[in-house]
């Protein structure tokens, strides 16, 4: 998806957020937001970035998880749009578990 792709051709394919193919996927990339909360809310019916991404993602996460940091998966029955209402019930849910006691 575009938020694990980079380069582009400097024509018809547009420049990605990072510097190489799978560049937040990279051990030495990733250790560096492990010990960040992390939510991903994923579509699963999304075609624009596909729902494996964001569990390849998860999954790099929780092999280098720190002790007692929130790092979560939901999958919803949607697409990609933030707006869908699935999407926006565990966005919010998300953003309400890291909110102070």
């Amino acid at each position: 998806n575009h938020y694990f792709t980079s380069g582009g051709d400097g024509g018809s394919i547009a420049a990605g957020f990072f510097p190489k193919e799978g560049w937040l996927l990279d051990d030495e990339n990733l250790s560096k937001i492990a010990s960040i909360p992390t939510v991903i809310v994923q579509g699963r019916y999304d075609v624009v970035c596909p729902a494996t991404s964001a569990y390849e993602l998860h999954t790099k996460l929780q092999k280098l998880k720190k002790k007692d940091i929130q790092q979560d998966l939901h999958i919803v029955t949607t697409g990609h749009s933030s707006f869908e209402p699935d999407i926006i019930e565990k966005l919010v849910e998300a953003t309400d578990s890291f909110r102070p006691v």
